[in-house]
């Protein structure tokens, strides 16, 4: 069996820095500097006794990568130390990781409360799906602590939202929104992905679930989908387990190799990115073709002090409003020379993507209007691109509208 190379007392000790580099790491017997890819669907037995033993043990030994997989094991043992939590599973998308995190959870007659400000697939599962399977659904202004009050009164199993949200940076107060979870009597799931778990830690604030798309910023560099359920080792064995094993929603070991290899610079990729997120959103600011700009981290945010209290920067993403409508909004993007078109984010090259007609285009004219999501609203992730550079594209383009 492959050996963990930092013993429990010492991991205690190390800074995220060096977690992100040796966080998790397991060594097989020939001593590999990198992590070994083990790249096999099964695993094999001496006798039809060990099989036997195999499947009637606690899961320590692997059986099926379906289930576990050495490679994934050290791919959760790094994030979990990361994030702080009890225990970690991968999923093979970030919406693998939402749709399992709520589902394994709700039965048909209990109630969800969500924010309405969600990723478009999110807002599919909340609004569409879990109702088809008798579970009721409530969606809130997520901002409106008092409207969570009254949506969770009633009782509720599940409390799911996204802060910031995506793509117009909402801020939830995640604190006030666990204490009325948790006093209504179910459990609060946030999505973490634009924060990263460097910037914000919500199980720090209250929340007892967190998930990710490691296809983002864990990844970082457009190679790789995954996703993970971060949460105490009762809910990723009681709730999670059996539902995780029978629906194999699992991580491919090479997605999960990849991704270790993105770990490794993630903390050095997001400082970057926070700094030239923050360059362009003080930039456009001042630039007379954009009406508003929306980032956590400028002090004309609505929510700039709870961002500030929440989390450690303003993040790598940047909302932003062209005048004018959609075709100005086409040429704008349409004229970018340096920044790509693409609907992902926290790449390593910058992105940018029109919300309503992309990632939100399924939602209905008012319920975008409601979101801040406007014909003039582009969302843009920062990449590792010179500033100035970006800056220099940014307002050529500008210029086109």
């Amino acid at each position: 069996m492959p050996k963990p190379i930092l013993p429990p007392e010492l991991t205690a000790e190390l800074s995220p820095a060096t977690l992100l580099v040796r966080g998790g790491t397991e060594r097989s017997a020939y001593e590999e500097t990198s992590e070994a890819l083990y790249m096999t669907s099964g695993f094999v037995y001496g006798t039809a006794a060990e099989a036997e033993a195999a499947f009637k043990a606690d899961g320590s030994r692997y059986v099926y990568s379906r289930y576990r997989n050495p490679t994934v094991t050290m791919f959760e043992e790094r994030l979990r130390l990361i994030e702080g939590a009890e225990a970690c599973r991968a999923t093979a998308s970030g919406m693998a990781a939402v749709f399992a995190a709520l589902m394994c959870k709700v039965r048909a007659g209990q109630r969800v409360v969500a924010s309405k400000a969600l990723f478009g697939s999110c807002h599919y599962i909340v609004s569409e799906l879990l109702p088809r399977y008798g579970v009721e659904t409530v969606q809130v202004d997520g901002r409106d602590l008092g409207a969570w009050e009254a949506a969770l009164a009633p009782g509720a199993a599940v409390a799911f939202c996204e802060s910031p949200s995506n793509p117009a940076m909402e801020i939830i107060d995640l604190t006030e929104v666990a204490r009325l979870t948790h006093r209504a009597g179910g459990i609060l799931v946030v999505d973490n992905v634009f924060a990263t778990p460097l910037l914000q830690k919500p199980m720090a604030l209250g929340a007892d679930v967190v998930v990710y798309s490691a296809t983002k910023h864990i990844d970082g560099q457009g190679r790789a989908l995954g996703g993970a359920i971060l949460a105490s080792e009762q809910f990723v064995k009681d709730d999670l387990g059996l539902f995780y094993r029978h629906t194999g929603p699992s991580m491919s070991p090479f997605n999960a190799w990849l991704l270790l290899k993105g770990m490794e610079t993630l903390e050095l990729r997001v400082e970057r990115q926070c700094r030239t997120a923050t360059a362009i959103a003080n930039a456009l600011e001042k630039h007379p073709k954009v009406s508003r700009v929306v980032y956590p981290g400028l002090p004309s945010h609505p929510q700039y002090e709870l961002a500030k209290r929440q989390m450690k920067a303003g993040g790598t993403v940047v909302a932003f409003d062209i005048g004018g409508d959609k075709e100005a909004c086409f040429r704008f993007l349409d004229a970018l020379q340096l920044v790509d078109i693409s609907n992902n984010l926290g790449d390593s090259k910058s992105l940018v993507t029109h919300p309503a007609t992309t990632t939100h285009s399924k939602l209905k004219p008012e319920e975008r209007a409601a979101l801040g999501i406007s014909d003039g609203l582009v969302r843009l992730s920062a990449g590792l691109e010179g500033e100035a550079d970006l800056i220099r594209d940014l307002e050529s383009a500008l210029r086109k509208v």
